[in-house]
């Protein structure tokens, strides 16, 4: 071969392991350019509790993160931890993903009490894509061995089966927890398997050390992870370790009647609410606080500190995970997404008719006890309403307090750092932001079955900054939920509270001037409620309504 030739074959050659080059590199598993996920799940954190949404709580790690990301004012929830969950962790209805009421397994579907076959859990379509995805904290979503997350889609699992636990010990919170489901009396799972609370250690702290390690323990490979702190804090009982309450003593002295008044007016100056906005209601159930003697007072307020202590230990260890990360040097490669799953809790199991005689048994509600692992105390309605303000009521109910939460998003597609989004978004559009987020499509089928379609939006619009919201007047957000229900379109919402649920019993309201739905349009507007009602007849055919013969428990 002469010179010309050796050159000429060179040249093809090149040319050749050019585009090999180019063709192998374009086949380069796309997870490694993925981004990495962090959820972060409060319990029962209130609407306005947050520092950065004008609470006077401390949450400086929360605050940083809302500096470096963006608040949503109208994100909505369900009224209830396992609904919430069902929601978020699918994209879809809570009917549509199973669980229609909180706790309640039936063969009718949409009650069947843990994730259906008819959607495709976050965890496992990220884990189909090759994320390392894991779960620290409350699960709720199933007690059976076929609903545990190990099979749900999550490599590496620590959870509380149910939706309430001691923050401290293994210490049972209900005379019929757990279900004997793994042979022994044990709240918890770890991998699928019986495991039990490591002595010594509290809740939030112990979550975060273990999420830590489940990050850590794949990190050389270079996928990207899924990692879910669904934390049990600031949920009941309050406990928390004395150093976190003792900050706030005496801050709280002046009632929640004041906290409440504090409150509406620090979230209007922080931009969360209108300025015009007023005060509903409180709860009938509520007693004036100056009606209270000098020992209810001192109890009362002493809720509110270990409450307080509880959401300050909180920021504490969402720190913690923040500067691992930092640390790791993946933080500017991880999308955070921090939110709470309801509105604030106004449960008080202690003096239930049913459980109320066991807790009374085996804890205490004493002053000198309250916080401890011995002690179980709820803030309830009166604290819960000023964790909730300028909204109606709190969780449970399916109004605006029982599922307007607090969320912020921070990382990679954020555009406007330190915003607020007053646009009207829900639970269901965190999946198919998630989805966008890693790049990867909502399958029609899965497992051989069809899968429901999302009901969510992607939020990228919003955090992008191309658009202001996502979802247009035309859009129609509903829940039912032991016997409560709503129904959302644009402005417009009807509300049902009564028992046994009846549709006449719906009121009507217009949010965008009555964010504390005081005033019912049943009557003065026949023709906006038959069109609501109307629309609820259609979504309760879509989604599978029903009201299931087997009566829920009360946790």
């Amino acid at each position: 071969m002469n010179r010309t030739g050796y050159f000429r074959f060179f040249t093809v050659l090149t040319l050749f392991w050019s585009l090999f080059s180019c063709q192998e590199n374009s086949k380069q598993p796309e997870a490694e350019l993925r981004p990495n996920i962090l959820l972060i799940v409060a319990d029962d954190l209130g609407y306005a509790d947050l520092g950065s949404y004008g609470g006077d709580i401390e949450t400086p790690y929360l605050d940083q993160l809302a500096k470096e990301g963006i608040r949503f004012s109208r994100f909505h929830t369900a009224p209830y931890c396992a609904v919430s969950r069902a929601m978020m962790l699918s994209g879809n209805f809570n009917h549509v993903a199973g669980m229609g009421s909180q706790d309640l397994v039936t063969d009718v579907a949409g009650y069947e009490g843990m994730l259906s076959e008819r959607i495709v859990p976050v965890p496992e379509l990220l884990q189909s894509i090759g994320y390392h995805t894991y779960i620290t904290g409350k699960w709720h979503l199933g007690l059976t061995p076929e609903a545990n997350p190990a099979l749900k889609g999550f490599e590496k699992s620590f959870v509380t089966l149910e939706g309430g636990a001691n923050h401290f010990s293994n210490r049972l919170l209900f005379p019929d927890s757990p279900e004997l489901t793994y042979g022994h009396k044990s709240l918890y799972s770890e991998n699928g398997e019986k495991t039990d609370w490591p002595e010594g250690k509290y809740s939030t702290d112990f979550y975060t050390d273990k999420l830590i390690s489940y990050i850590d323990s794949n990190q050389e490979d270079g996928k990207p992870f899924f990692a879910f702190a669904a934390y049990t804090s600031p949920h009941w009982p309050l406990q928390v370790p004395e150093k976190y309450w003792k900050k706030y003593e005496g801050r709280f002295d002046a009632g929640y009647e004041k906290l409440r008044e504090r409150r509406l007016e620090s979230l209007k100056k922080a931009g969360m609410i209108p300025p015009n906005a007023k005060l509903p209601e409180p709860h009938p159930s509520i007693k004036p606080w100056e009606s209270l003697s000098a020992e209810e007072k001192a109890k009362e307020t002493r809720k509110m500190e270990i409450y307080a202590g509880m959401v300050d230990n909180l920021d504490e260890n969402i720190g913690r995970l923040i500067s691992h990360l930092k640390n790791k040097g993946v933080y500017e490669n991880t999308l955070i997404v921090f939110l709470a799953d309801n509105g604030a809790a106004a449960e008080d199991f202690y003096y239930h008719e049913a459980f109320g005689p066991y807790i009374q048994e085996h804890y205490s509600d004493a002053l000198e006890e309250m916080g401890t692992e011995t002690s179980f105390i709820s803030y309830g309605p009166q604290w819960a309403e000023a964790g909730t303000a300028p909204f109606r009521y709190f969780k449970s109910y399916t109004t605006e307090g029982g599922m307007n939460a607090p969320m912020i998003i921070s990382g990679p597609g954020v555009k406007y750092k330190g915003s607020i989004s007053n646009a009207f978004v829900t639970i269901m559009d965190l999946a198919p932001t998630l989805y966008q987020d890693a790049k990867v499509e909502y399958p029609k089928t899965w497992n051989g079955k069809n899968i429901t379609p999302l009901a969510g939006s992607s939020l990228y619009p919003i955090l992008s900054g191309n658009e202001d919201r996502i979802h247009d007047s035309t859009y129609v957000f509903g829940l039912e939920h032991r016997e409560r229900g709503m129904l959302r379109k644009g402005n417009w919402k009807i509300v049902n509270l009564e028992k046994p649920f009846k549709k006449e019993n719906f009121q009507l309201f217009n949010i965008s001037n009555d964010l504390g739905e005081q005033e019912d349009l049943k009557d003065s507007l026949p023709i906006k409620f038959q069109e609501m009602i109307q629309e609820w007849d259609r979504f309760s055919e879509k989604v599978g309504i029903v009201i299931p013969t087997p009566k829920p428990s009360n946790h």
